[in-house]
């Protein structure tokens, strides 16, 4: 899958599940409960130890999701996380070395930004599109519309505060690609391994991104 089509597909779910699993058999099944719900996205986080591993597993064991790696924070992560089959890069912040870092390896890169300020570095690092994060705290959708006077043509994945109580309020903003949400594949759910609510709750968002779209 060539870095557009990443995006392409990113772009055609609208939604993208914010991941926290502890290894390879909750990575997988969690992919299978996502996919099962009409969702197969997942940015799977670096926030527990077994996040590369869970990575790993689902692009081998399910390479019809299309995988991601979260909270990347240095380069050397990038090289880690490419090499288990992520398929784009999700940044809480903006670095220079993850951002060049990923385009090394041709594979999209999502930094986050909070300010104009942040904005202006990434497009002159040639980055088109950014996670808006946190999303809520920086002004959620107001502080987008902001942003899509003085930068009409970057697209932005808001991450950060977005609900199923909310999530319309993005998706009907022009410069959104997508958004990143947490709340139906909430951690005591993986750890409870009741797979069968994740999809449930897949299906319901999935259902939710529709009615918005």
């Amino acid at each position: 899958m060539s870095p557009a089509d990443t995006l392409a597909s990113l772009k055609k779910h609208r939604l993208v599940p914010v991941v926290v699993v502890d290894g390879a058999d909750q990575g997988v099944r969690l992919a299978e409960a996502l996919a099962d719900g009409g969702l197969p996205v997942a940015e799977i986080t670096l926030r527990t130890a077994g996040g590369l591993e869970a990575i790993r597993a689902v692009a081998r064991d399910r390479p019809d999701v299309v995988v991601g790696a979260g909270t990347v924070t240095h380069a050397t992560q990038v090289d880690a996380v490419v090499d288990a089959g992520a398929r784009y890069i999700v940044s809480p912040g903006l670095s220079r070395h993850v951002v060049e870092r990923a385009q090394h390896h041709g594979v999209p890169v999502l930094p986050g930004v909070a300010t104009p300020t942040e904005i202006m570095a990434a497009l002159d690092l040639g980055v088109e599109t950014v996670k808006l994060f946190p999303a809520s705290v920086v002004g959620g959708p107001a502080a987008l519309k902001a942003f899509a006077a003085p930068f009409p043509d970057l697209r932005f994945v808001p991450t950060g505060g977005v609900s199923a109580t909310n999530l319309g309020e993005y998706l009907a903003l022009k410069p959104v690609l997508a958004v990143g949400g947490s709340w139906m594949v909430a951690k005591s759910l993986v750890d409870a391994g009741d797979w069968a609510e994740i999809t449930r709750l897949t299906t319901e968002a999935v259902d939710l991104v529709k009615e918005n779209s």
